[in-house]
């Protein structure tokens, strides 16, 4: 989920509450319903991510995303990782027209050939930041401040997403605007926008804790 997946989560921000659903616990406004988004919240938004391949998926489906619902992504994330390898970009980056092809015909995934493009074009740009930095870990994750306390607003952009959109178009790649960025930022724990009181909210900064304490 980012802030922005639907424009009155973003918009709103009277919104930004704790709801309990009816296991009784309490979480951010936006992962209570449906279950899937419930699962999300819970399992995967705001923890940290270090694996490559999950942060190459993360960032590509949230350039997908743009335009279109979140929940539209999760239900056909596993169609996804079916039609890009895994999100290997060792693999991606050899995809050639054939694939191109393939994936535009393939009903489970958005077809949009600018973005198709763009995820082949991003694996090989991302092969070359893994040979500079070591891994997209040690890269993404040098972009993650200080530990903040909960939000009062979840914004579509900050100056840190802006800067590090810059920084990734200047290396090659594409659909990685501000607001694509802080939204994959949200997603694998570079900040943690859980709301106070989210029963994961902990959790997840622990996390977070752990991975900035680490040498990637």
């Amino acid at each position: 989920m980012r802030a922005q997946h639907e424009p009155t989560l973003y918009t709103c921000t009277h919104m930004m509450e704790l709801n309990t659903s009816e296991d009784g616990v309490a979480r951010c406004w936006w992962g209570v319903e449906p279950e899937i988004y419930r699962k999300y919240h819970d399992n995967e938004w705001g923890r940290a991510t270090t694996d490559d391949h999950r942060l190459f998926e993360k960032i590509c489906l949230e350039g997908f995303q743009a335009g279109l619902s979140w929940l539209t992504i999760l239900r056909k994330r596993e169609n996804f990782r079916n039609g890009f390898a895994g999100f290997d970009p060792e693999k991606v980056a050899q995809f050639g027209e054939a694939d191109v092809d393939r994936l535009l015909a393939d009903a489970g995934i958005v077809r949009h050939q600018g973005k198709i493009r763009s995820t082949i074009s991003n694996a090989a740009n991302a092969l070359e930041l893994i040979d500079e930095q070591g891994s997209l870990a040690a890269h993404f994750w040098s972009w993650a401040g200080p530990e903040q306390g909960p939000p009062s607003e979840l914004p579509a952009t900050t100056s840190v997403s802006t800067a590090m959109s810059k920084d990734l178009k200047k290396r090659g790649w594409s659909f990685v605007g501000p607001t694509t960025v802080y939204a994959f930022m949200q997603a694998v724990g570079l900040v943690n926008d859980h709301l106070d009181g989210c029963h994961v909210r902990e959790a997840c900064a622990e996390e977070r804790r752990r991975v900035m304490r680490s040498a990637l």
